[in-house]
């Protein structure tokens, strides 16, 4: 097997070579060192190398460049070695362009220059960069192909799952030559969506586990027993398995569609602590999973929780389609969904011109079309943003008469700016038509009615948390919330069948050892920081629990 390559590009050739000469001297024998002089020869020499089928390791890029910058370069070379480890060489002035970077192309490190000796200052970062590239999963599922009908809600879902599990596809009508021809190749009768896997099975409109089995996410537990069980793959949640994995517990995340959470469908966070440019939901949540595995966390996908039982010191959860595991300890980050849209006709073209998030699958299917979108929450504002860079025209229906009680301020500025988003206030949707898909919205301004032209109708209407599986287990307040620790011992009264003497820790419930963390805690603060913060606190709160009992 031909050994995998490290990539260096910088137009200065006496740094060039030596970058090449200190690569070569300590990783000669077990890779091959590429050396380019631009960044053009660079991108030729990246696409020839995937072409003959190379594995690229790492690749090595000085910011600046005449013909594009170490960024433009990385970003570039990431299209075809996503995998690939990326580091940029900067100068001390050039650091902003190293954040800038991180937010891009999810830099992996950058170096300052000189870095002599390498001893101290280089190999140290590469082999980092080497031991980390070696330990992830590069599995190519590039290949793998959707077949579907533009308006099919199942399509959709599917697109939807993928997308929001990072797994490549290529989505393909059936009508098109090479989705016909797929679509012929599995047989009279195929149930559309067909999913094409790399090594070409064929699943005739799957369900989520199905699918997660196909693509390689892991859906069955390791053993029945952890320290540790998190529900839910949010913000809270993976802050909780990053911290409680990191920590020594043996810990388990159970999410039962993708990791992310509502925060994993923005299309850009720029109030997150650390990230001044901004970063996308997914790719927030995408390092959050990987940190996760990295320290020893077990995540499995496509498993919906719907039982929750103390049985003596275990904490035992269960799963809808069979199974349980158990625990020392639970955290429930399950978070909470959008609420529906009461009105007329809406719900048959949920996936068909209806989607409730962001639905970013969908964003490229909007362009040179208007969308409408109803909300005045910071998810709205962000979507508004992200699909004015689609959509034609972008109409924000707010209900109230403006959007400063609900939206932060940097929103508000931007949408301001943007020529073509239309703010509609005092609107809402009365109803919505079409044939096999969404075509019309009847909408309703100060009582006065119309009806508009509208296939893309995106809605943030607040949330509801999943919690009506807990049934009789967890106390809850009337919407469903989850009570904590000072909610429940108001005015002097004990928690429903609580057996300690002492009272609940603040983020516990009222089954000891049994917390909750983020948005689906009653009164919680709804944020991404906050849920990030709530999730490891709770760990804090597990590990006390733990040393009581």
């Amino acid at each position: 097997m031909d050994k995998p390559v490290i990539v260096t590009v910088d137009d200065d050739p006496g740094v060039s070579r030596a970058v090449a000469r200190d690569l070569r001297r300590r990783y000669g024998q077990e890779y091959r060192i590429v050396r380019a002089e631009t960044a053009l020869d660079g991108i030729e020499a990246v696409k020839e190398m995937r072409l003959r089928g190379d594995d690229v390791a790492a690749i090595l890029a000085d910011y600046r460049m005449p013909q594009m910058n170490g960024v433009q370069f990385l970003e570039a070379a990431m299209d075809m070695y996503p995998y690939a480890r990326r580091v940029l060489l900067t100068a001390y002035a050039d650091t902003e362009a190293a954040i800038q970077a991180i937010n891009v192309v999810d830099l992996d490190h950058y170096l300052l220059k000189p870095w002599d000796p390498p001893e101290e200052k280089f190999y140290p970062v590469i082999d980092g960069q080497l031991d980390a590239w070696l330990r992830t999963d590069r599995i190519e599922r590039s290949e793998l192909r959707v077949v579907g009908d533009r308006w099919s809600a199942q399509s959709y879902r599917v697109r939807d799952f993928l997308a929001r599990n990072h797994v490549p596809y290529q989505w393909m009508l059936a009508e098109d030559p090479e989705g016909a021809q797929l679509v012929k190749a599995a047989g009279e009768g195929c149930h559309l969506p067909l999913v094409v896997t790399t090594d070409g099975t064929t699943l005739e409109s799957p369900d989520q586990a199905t699918l997660a089995t196909a693509v390689g996410l892991s859906t069955t537990p390791a053993t029945d027993f952890y320290d540790l069980i998190v529900v839910g793959g949010g913000p809270a949640g993976l802050g909780a398995a990053v911290y409680g994995a990191s920590e020594g517990l043996n810990t388990v995340l159970v999410e039962s569609h993708s990791s992310g959470g509502q925060a994993g469908q923005s299309s850009r966070i720029e109030n997150y602590l650390g990230f001044p440019d901004g970063v996308s939901g997914q790719q927030l949540a995408d390092r959050a999973r990987r940190q996760a595995l990295k320290f020893g966390a077990e995540l499995l996908t496509a498993r919906k929780v719907t039982l929750l039982e103390p049985r003596g010191q275990a904490r035992v959860v269960g799963f809808k389609d069979g199974g349980e595991i158990a625990a020392h300890a639970v955290i429930l980050a399950t978070g909470v969904t959008y609420r529906r849209l009461d009105a007329p006709g809406l719900d048959e073209f949920v996936g068909r011109g209806v989607f409730y998030g962001a639905a970013l699958t969908e964003a490229p299917a909007c362009s040179d079309a208007e969308v409408h979108i109803v909300g005045a929450a910071n998810s709205a504002g962000q979507a508004a943003v992200y699909l004015a860079g689609f959509a034609s025209k972008v109409h924000l229906l707010v209900r109230g008469d403006g959007l400063e009680k609900s939206m932060s301020h940097y929103l508000i500025e931007q949408i301001a700016a943007i020529p073509n988003i239309e703010v509609h206030l005092e609107t809402e949707v009365a109803g919505g038509g079409g044939t096999g898909h969404l075509e019309r919205l009847t909408l309703s301004t100060r009582g006065e009615e119309r009806t508009v032209d509208a296939q893309w109708l995106f809605v943030f209407i607040g949330a509801e948390p999943f919690t009506s599986w807990l049934g009789e287990t967890v106390e809850r307040d009337p919407r469903g919330f989850v009570l904590t620790g000072p909610d429940l011992v108001q005015g002097g009264r004990r928690p429903r069948n609580w057996p300690l003497r002492r009272e609940p820790y603040y983020l516990e419930t009222n089954v000891p050892g049994v917390f909750a963390a983020g948005d689906v805690r009653a009164e919680s603060i709804k944020r991404v920081a906050s849920a990030v913060g709530e999730g490891a606190m709770a760990v804090a709160l597990v590990h006390r629990y733990l040393e009581k009992q």
